[in-house]
């Protein structure tokens, strides 16, 4: 394994100017992670600020409980031990739970969580123990219900678990049946090719998902067999035990709702004002809070004094929701502005693992944490990986392409145009090109002339030539499919390289499943992505294997 570092583009400025120019963006954050200075004084805050969060026993006994039906290794129960002592902080990040895992950044992110908190640890001689923080309360099930392999045909091909209705429950809430789970591992196993570990791997698939009834807890299952030995602690954001114990905090955002209203508010016009779009929505009269009604997850807002939503479903006033949520608190769920609240106010969080979107939207909520007496923690970029396996990367050079080449779309259509070309021997587009010159050279005068017999030979001559002209056309494109049957081993090897590294004309970690490296690598290659040197800039990486 080789790893060298390669430019990818974020596509969010305000990301790359938090990461490369802190000061011009320091209004919208708290800290600056790459200071040293910051690690000590976010550490130091959490150390006086024990009171503003939810009790640390009460939390650590639930995630006990949680964790040992779906984590329950010996070094995930030592890292709760830590994290009940006084003085103990978290590196945290979350992420949906995807189909078998979902897409390969899942895993770099508990992997840039776990070293995050080795190394902060190391760095502050103090305990820091990882937590993912499994967000089960979202409830876009098209969003999750799928992932991707890459075919032995060459195919991006989709396993999912569909549902003819819509569903906007949360995910930790929507039923899968063990005929669903089973439809998915079959046709997920049909789409690996027969290696020495895809018997475990689909041994492993179906342990973690029989009797669950769940996505949310499968993915904990999953999670918890590849890093649990690492004490990677696990959280669902939807249980609802776990909903009992943040019901102060939900009333602190029900009785707060105007100013973090306001404060969000500002922060968007004050990311407009430095020049930077918004990287999530800022209504006007949003309050930020999920309800809900009827197995519907319901988005609130407030409009004279009541809580309701657009549809009008339901409506309540501030003390009839504060009353509701006594009664039921597991109807309650935060959006993505409120998220980073809760998790502050339950964990004490040194710092989160984000991707590049998520540090863009974070900026949303810096006001928002001061009007809830928190402050913003520190905000990690996650690892970033393309893996190019030994065979691709002997294709690369084969064909001359770089990095650069591959990475840009347009130049890559180049590189592959101009390598098909130097197959053409006859050089079939300027033969044709000029055949086709040659002959209406000598054809046009011919109509012309023709007209002095009779003016409709004229319109009839053109026509003539144009069909003529098509199906010299028609003959080119034939020749070219020929020359392109011809080299189709070649082009199959660009596709190889395209379909690898960019499926979908996306990063490789945003679309495919880790099942496919562990099908060809074994479940060693996960605890090898542990092996590299942890990078806090989260510059993008290839792994070349």
């Amino acid at each position: 394994m080789n790893i060298v570092q390669e430019s990818l583009a974020l596509n969010k400025p305000l990301s790359e100017a938090y990461l490369n120019d802190f000061s011009s963006v320091e209004q919208l954050y708290q800290y600056d992670a790459m200071a040293e200075a910051s690690w000590r004084e976010r550490l130091n805050w959490l150390q006086e600020s024990e009171h503003l969060r939810i009790p640390r026993k009460q939390l650590v006994e639930r995630l006990r409980e949680y964790n040992r039906a779906h984590n329950p290794h010996e070094a995930v129960a030592a890292s709760l031990d830590t994290l009940e002592k006084p003085g103990t902080v978290v590196i945290v990040g979350g992420q949906q739970s995807g189909l078998f895992s979902g897409p390969l950044l899942v895993i770099y992110k508990a992997v840039t969580i776990i070293k995050a908190a080795q190394q902060a640890s190391q760095q502050l001689d103090h305990p820091v123990v990882p937590v993912f923080w499994i967000a089960g309360e979202d409830h876009d099930w098209d969003e999750v219900n799928h992932t991707y392999v890459l075919s032995p045909e060459l195919s991006v091909t989709r396993v999912r678990i569909a549902r003819e209705t819509e569903q906007r429950l949360p995910v930790s809430l929507n039923p899968i049946a063990s005929e669903e789970w089973e439809q998915a591992i079959s046709e997920l196993e049909q789409l690996l090719p027969e290696t020495e570990f895809r018997p475990g791997l689909m041994e492993l698939l179906r342990q973690v998902t029989e009797g669950v009834a769940s996505l949310s807890d499968a993915f904990a299952k999953l999670m918890g067999s590849w890093f649990g030995k690492y004490g990677l602690v696990l959280l669902d954001s939807a249980d609802p035990v776990l909903r009992e114990l943040e019901a102060p905090v939900f009333e602190r955002m029900i009785d707060d709702n105007d100013r973090l209203g306001a404060a969000y508010r500002a922060a968007a016009d004050l990311c407009q004002t430095l020049g930077y779009q918004m990287q999530a929505d800022v209504a006007e009269d949003g309050a930020n809070l999920f309800y809900i009604h009827d197995s519907e997850r319901l988005l609130l807002f407030k409009h004279h004094g009541r809580f309701s939503d657009r549809k009008g479903k339901v409506s309540f006033t501030a003390d009839e929701l504060k009353a509701e949520l006594k009664e039921h608190p597991e109807r309650f769920s935060n959006n993505v502005l409120t998220r980073p609240l809760m998790q502050d106010s339950l964990l004490p969080v040194l710092g989160t693992v984000l991707g590049t979107g998520e540090i863009a939207y974070w900026a949303l909520t810096g006001s928002a944490f001061k009007a809830f007496g928190l402050r913003m923690p520190l905000l990690l970029n996650r690892e970033s990986f393309t893996v190019i396996e030994g065979t691709l990367h002997k294709h690369m050079d084969k064909y001359n392409l770089s990095w650069n080449d591959v990475s840009n779309p347009e130049v890559f259509g180049q590189k592959r145009e101009a390598w098909l070309a130097e197959q053409d021997g006859l050089h079939l587009d300027d033969r044709f090109e000029q055949i086709k010159q040659t002959f209406t050279e000598l054809y046009d005068p011919l109509i012309e002339q023709l007209g002095d017999i009779q003016a409709g030979l004229i319109k009839l001559g053109t026509a003539n030539r144009e069909k003529i002209v098509e199906q010299m056309e028609y003959l080119r494109g034939r020749a070219k499919d020929a020359l392109s049957k011809a080299n189709s081993a070649g082009l199959r090897h660009f596709d190889r390289i395209e379909f690898s590294l960019f499926p979908q004309h996306k990063p490789q970690e945003r679309v495919y499943n880790v099942f496919y490296y562990l099908n060809r690598y074994g479940s060693s290659w996960i605890d090898n992505l542990l092996g590299i040197p942890y990078d806090i800039t989260g510059k993008h990486r290839i792994i070349y294997l």
